[in-house]
C-alpha cells in the first residue's frame, strides 16, 4: 500500500468538472449509446426483411449523427463526449457486421451551427444568418445523407465530417 501511495492522484481522473455527478454520465449513455443502440436493432431488424435493391445493393441505410465530440473530448464535454465515442464506435461496429448483409451503417460528424428558425432566433446576428461560410444549411446536410443512403455497394462510405468552410476545429 505504501508502494501506491507514491504514486500521487488517481490516474483515471475520469473529469476535471467536478460538476459532472455519475448520474450525468449514465442519462449521457442512455440517450446517445443505449437509445442508438435500441433504435439501430430495431432498424436492421427491419433492414432483414427488405429485399436488395437492384439500384444501390443495399437492404437499407442507417446514419447515426454526431459531432466532433464523437472523436475527441474537450474542456467540459466528459459526458457528452463519452456517449458521441460510444455511438460513433457502436456505428462502426454495425457497419462491419451488418455490411455483409447490405445493409449500410454510417456515420456523420456535424460540427457546427446550423441555420434553423430556432438559430436565427438565439443568435439575432444576420452576419451569422446569411454566411455560408460560418454555419450549416440543414438543406446541405440532407443532400449529404441522401449521398449516403444512395451510394451503391461498391463504394460506401462510413463516417462522413460536415461543417462550414470557416468552422474551427
Amino acid at each position: 500500500m505504501k508502494t501506491l501511495q507514491r504514486l500521487g492522484p488517481p490516474l483515471n481522473n475520469a473529469s476535471r468538472n467536478q460538476k459532472i455527478t455519475p448520474e450525468d454520465i449514465q442519462l449521457s449513455l442512455d440517450t446517445g449509446v443505449a437509445a442508438a443502440f435500441a433504435f439501430a436493432r430495431q432498424s436492421i431488424l427491419s433492414f432483414k426483411e427488405n429485399e436488395i435493391d437492384s439500384t444501390n445493393g443495399k437492404r437499407g441505410a442507417l446514419i447515426f449523427t454526431g459531432a466532433t465530440a464523437s472523436i475527441r473530448g474537450n474542456v467540459v464535454t466528459s459526458a457528452f463526449s463519452a456517449a458521441k465515442h460510444g455511438a460513433r464506435a457502436l456505428s462502426q461496429s454495425l457497419a462491419k457486421e451488418f455490411g455483409k448483409e447490405n445493409i449500410h451503417v454510417s456515420h456523420a460528424i456535424i460540427d457546427g451551427g446550423i441555420l434553423t428558425d430556432r438559430s436565427k432566433g438565439r443568435s439575432n446576428d444576420p452576419n451569422w444568418e446569411n454566411n455560408n461560410n460560418v454555419r450549416l444549411r440543414p438543406e446541405s446536410i440532407a443532400e449529404s445523407y441522401l449521398y449516403l443512403v444512395n451510394q451503391d455497394n461498391s463504394s460506401w462510405t462510413w463516417e462522413l465530417d460536415l461543417r462550414p468552410a470557416h468552422e474551427k476545429w
